[in-house]
């Protein structure tokens, strides 16, 4: 049985067009390693650019936009308020929003987004979305640790602007100097935030028992905790001993650590003692 021309030409343009295809998909992927090396590299900028050019060959290519998302993530320099990194900022939350679009529930797109919010100093975004993580990952000893710092963060910052409408400056000991309206004004400006602070660090702690940066921030909690004692003279001081008390367990925390790192860089070999 002959095939027509008609046919014979349609088949032809068939096999042209999936070769076209591949061809670009082909490309697509060596724009995406080539993205992953300079990414790899410390070289973002250039990095993005593979990765555009990647999806502008493949626009389904959800790798390379996750990789683009990321890379502009790594771009966000924390604090700066200027309105590029601003910009910078929304890029890369605006591609793992994209994997959220599909996946709402997808945890790396979210701790993304988090850290992104929190280095733009969107604290409350970044608190939600924290919460989000804990909400599908309970165990998640990082996150709960992230919210105490955000909490420790703002309650810092409020104290050292209350304080200050009264010419002082923050002892980190209870400020026993402050008078009575500048110790209302901490209290209702900062009694949410200690006790979320300690929620949130308790929790990161009974997750991963020896969270020596937890330790700390429960530390630092702790003498945030002592401004709101006023008058409660026993209270305060109470608040700084169980202050002291974190330093040091974070001291053994950190030692305990630290062991255990050596331990595995060695292999998991021992010496003993006196061979």
């Amino acid at each position: 049985m002959k095939l027509s021309a008609r046919i014979i030409t349609g088949i032809a343009l068939l096999v042209l067009l999936g070769s076209t295809v591949g061809c670009t998909k082909l490309r697509a992927r060596d724009q995406l390693v080539k993205g992953v090396q300079a990414f790899k590299a410390g070289h973002y900028e250039e990095a993005v650019g593979h990765f555009q050019n990647s999806i502008a060959l493949d626009p389904n290519y959800e790798s390379a936009k996750l990789y683009l998302a990321t890379a502009y993530s790594y771009q966000v320099v924390p604090n700066l308020d200027t309105p590029e990194n601003l910009a910078t900022a929304k890029k890369a939350m605006d591609g793992f929003n994209e994997v959220l679009a599909k996946n709402p529930n997808d945890l790396d797109a979210l701790k993304q987004i988090a850290s992104i919010e929190r280095n733009i100093k969107q604290f409350d975004q970044a608190k939600a979305t924290y919460q989000k993580i804990i909400s599908l990952d309970p165990n998640d000893a990082e996150s709960n640790y992230t919210i105490g710092v955000i909490d420790w963060t703002q309650a810092y910052k409020n104290a050292v602007q209350i304080l200050g409408q009264q010419n002082l400056q923050d002892d980190g000991n209870g400020n026993v100097k402050m008078n009575k309206a500048t110790c209302a004004a901490i209290k209702a400006a900062n009694q949410p935030l200690v006790d979320e602070g300690m929620k949130y660090l308790n929790r990161a702690v009974e997750i991963r028992p020896t969270y020596d940066d937890a330790m700390q921030y429960l530390n630092l909690n702790y003498r945030r905790k002592a401004d709101l004692e006023c008058p409660n003279d026993a209270a305060r001081k109470d608040d700084l001993a169980q202050a002291d008390q974190w330093v040091q367990k974070a001291i053994g925390a950190r030692k305990q650590n630290e062991a255990e790192k050596e331990k595995k860089a060695a292999g998991g070999v021992v010496m003993e003692q006196g061979k």
